[in-house]
C-alpha cells in the first residue's frame, strides 16, 4: 500500500475538532447504530429471506404431492407414491414398498401419468 492510498483512508475520516471543543459523542453512536441496522438488513435479505421462501416451496411441493405420483427422495430413492397421510407416504421402488415421512421428499418427479420437464 502505497503512502497515497493510506492519506486518502485518512481524509475519508471524521473532521478534527476546534481546539478547546469535544466531538459529540452521539454522533458516533448514531453511527454505529446505522452500521448495525444496516448489517442487520443485509443479512436477512442474504441469508433469513432465502430460507423462508425455499420453505414456502418445499410447504406447498408436499401439499401437492397425490397418490401415483413419481418422486425423489433426500436419500436418493426414486419412487410412486401409493398412498397419502397426514405426514407420511406410503411408496413403492422396484420390489419394495416403504413408508417415508413427508419431509423426506426433494422433488415431483411427474405427476399421475405427467412428465414433467426439469
Amino acid at each position: 500500500m502505497s503512502l497515497s492510498n493510506i492519506s486518502t483512508f485518512l481524509a475519508m475520516g471524521p473532521a478534527p475538532t476546534p481546539p478547546g471543543t469535544q466531538a459529540d459523542p452521539r454522533g458516533t453512536i448514531f453511527g454505529q447504530v446505522g452500521f448495525i441496522l444496516i448489517m442487520f438488513i443485509a443479512l436477512y435479505f442474504v441469508m433469513i429471506r432465502p430460507q423462508q421462501k425455499k420453505q414456502k416451496q418445499q410447504a406447498e411441493l408436499l401439499k401437492a404431492v397425490k397418490s401415483g405420483d413419481r418422486i425423489l427422495t433426500n436419500s436418493g430413492i426414486i419412487a410412486t407414491v401409493v398412498t397419502v397421510k397426514d405426514k407420511s407416504l406410503t411408496v413403492r421402488s422396484a420390489d419394495a414398498k416403504f413408508e417415508i415421512t413427508k419431509s423426506a421428499v426433494a422433488e415431483i418427479t411427474e405427476r399421475s401419468g405427467e412428465s414433467s420437464e426439469a
